[in-house]
């Protein structure tokens, strides 16, 4: 037996003061959450274009990955699109691991090292949000009244990334008072400003200003941790799945600052997205206008920068604004809480919602990032998608030459934005929506690929469509970029065609 890492034994010994009742149920759960880390980090060795696997070799149903240094790492075949932890043990040559963090240790490539303490984080951080979710369960018999209960039901985190629940910085007594799935109230902590030191779009409402001051919200964890401020007035709110955005009592929604690395990002507010922001919430309404009722884009209410990226926060409708009678408004990321049995038909009917959707903005030369978190769905009191509904904007990919073709000005956006690469527009999209939100969804390769066929017989077939018909499918190469601190921006793998794909 060798002796839990780290972060595991460190968020126990945390446990053991802050809440001894949970100590038992995080144990408990710790060989499960490290399955599902060890399936994540095995699909992005399996499918990465990681520069020290030389070879890759599948047959008798399992995998092996040559290194380049001799050594050989076996497992079993990896479905790219599988959700379920189905890999609890790979062997480095002939040494059996069950824990992510050991095997990224000991495969000592370059910057594993950090990687495998992020590894180790995830673990930890995700046991505790399971054992952490009380007696609700996944699946709760009644829909929730209100959106902010949807995000609280996603325990899990982003379905395909190892550091699904990566929060280095994060004690567990911050997660149990911050994180979304442990349902917990947050108190933003209100810091005033004076006006003339801060950058302010949009409208920012009354109540959020006073005798020549702006009030920025802030999350408590920058306040306490970066910005080393304590006392003041508190507003009360609730966390959604991407932590640092809240729900307020009177159902806007606010994006804080929070300099801490959450999965693979540092969740700051750059001064350039609080400029651009008004531009870009018109510019979403615009283009969803294009699309026959069909989706809906969150608009920004105002948005604030106090001279940093660390003291920033922007003010956005809540999805809930679109939803008519006794429907719901659900992000993808917690359709598996529904209670919705998904069958074929059913993806089959959102898939090709999503993909009408998304192909047609493409064509007119948007790009959306519609993965599980910014991509909701309103789904009818029987549980019909019927619409979409998409939230911050700050990471579309805008083509000028296709915005010219259907008579769409090119409004003035930040210039990582803008690009009329054929192939970045499509990676975005498609690296998102299909390789994300709708993978994530179906849960393996097999049926996600059933739902794409029933979904794509009557679009219309254009060269979008026929580059994710037949062309490797663009994914995030979330390991590779986590092994790569150096690099700027996305990298990218090509993940077997989900038209093409078997059975694990």
């Amino acid at each position: 037996m060798h002796r839990p890492p780290a972060a595991e034994a460190e968020i126990a010994d945390e446990l053991t003061a802050v809440r001894p009742g949970l100590v038992a149920g995080y144990t408990g759960e710790l060989p499960g959450a490290r399955a599902a880390v060890l399936t994540r980090l095995w699909r992005g060795l399996a499918h990465e274009p990681l520069p020290w696997i030389v070879r890759r070799d599948a047959g008798g149903g399992g995998l092996a990955l040559w290194l380049a240094d001799g050594r050989r790492l076996r497992g079993p075949r990896a479905d790219p699109y599988a959700t379920d932890a189905y890999v609890t043990q790979v062997w480095l040559d002939g040494t059996a691991y069950d824990d992510p963090a050991r095997l990224m240790t000991d495969l000592a490539v370059p910057h594993s090292a950090l990687f495998a303490a992020e590894l180790g984080h995830s673990v930890a951080s995700l046991a505790l949000s399971r054992a952490g979710r009380g007696d609700q369960g996944n699946h709760p018999r009644e829909w929730p009244a209100r959106d902010w209960e949807w995000e609280q039901r996603v325990v899990d985190g982003h379905p395909f990334h190892p550091g699904c629940r990566s929060r280095p910085g994060f004690s567990a007594a911050e997660q149990l008072a911050y994180g979304p799935e442990h349902g917990p109230l947050v108190e933003l902590v209100l810091v005033p400003v004076p006006a003339g030191e801060c950058l302010v779009t949009g409208v920012w409402p009354g109540w959020l200003r006073e005798a020549g001051r702006v009030v920025v919200p802030v999350h408590p964890w920058q306040a306490a941790h970066v910005l080393k401020r304590t006392g003041g007035r508190r507003l009360a709110a609730h966390p959604l799945m991407a932590l640092r955005t809240l729900a307020l009592p009177d159902g806007p929604h606010v994006k804080t600052a929070l300099s801490a690395r959450l999965t693979s990002s540092v969740r700051d507010i750059s001064l350039g997205s609080v400029a651009a922001s008004a531009v870009l919430s018109d510019f979403g309404q615009a283009v969803a206008a294009r699309t026959d009722g069909l989706l809906h884009v969150t608009r920004t209410l105002g948005a604030v920068a106090a001279g940093s990226p660390d003291l920033a926060a922007v003010l956005r409708e809540s999805p809930e604004e679109y939803a008519r009678p006794g429907e719901r408004v659900v992000p993808v990321a917690a359709l598996a809480t529904t209670g919705l049995p998904c069958s074929e038909a059913w993806l089959a009917r959102f898939a090709g919602l999503a993909l009408t959707v998304g192909l047609r903005l493409l064509e007119m030369g948007v790009a959306l990032e519609a993965h599980g978190q910014n991509l909701l769905v309103v789904l009818t009191p029987d549980g019909n998608p019927v619409r979409l509904v998409y939230r911050d904007l700050a990471d579309l990919r805008v083509g000028p030459a296709r915005l010219a073709r259907h008579g769409l000005p090119l409004p003035e956006l930040p210039a990582r934005m803008v690009t009329d690469d054929e192939r970045a527009l499509r990676r975005k999209l498609f690296g998102s929506l299909v390789a994300g939100a709708l993978a994530g969804t179906a849960g393996s390769g097999p049926v996600l690929r059933a739902a794409l066929e029933s979904a794509v017989r009557d679009l219309p077939r254009t060269p979008d469509l026929a580059a994710l018909l037949h062309e490797p499918l663009p994914a995030k190469a979330l390991t590779l970029m986590r092994l790569s601190p150096r690099t700027a921006g996305d990298q990218w793998a090509e993940l077997p065609n989900p038209f093409r794909v078997e059975g694990r």
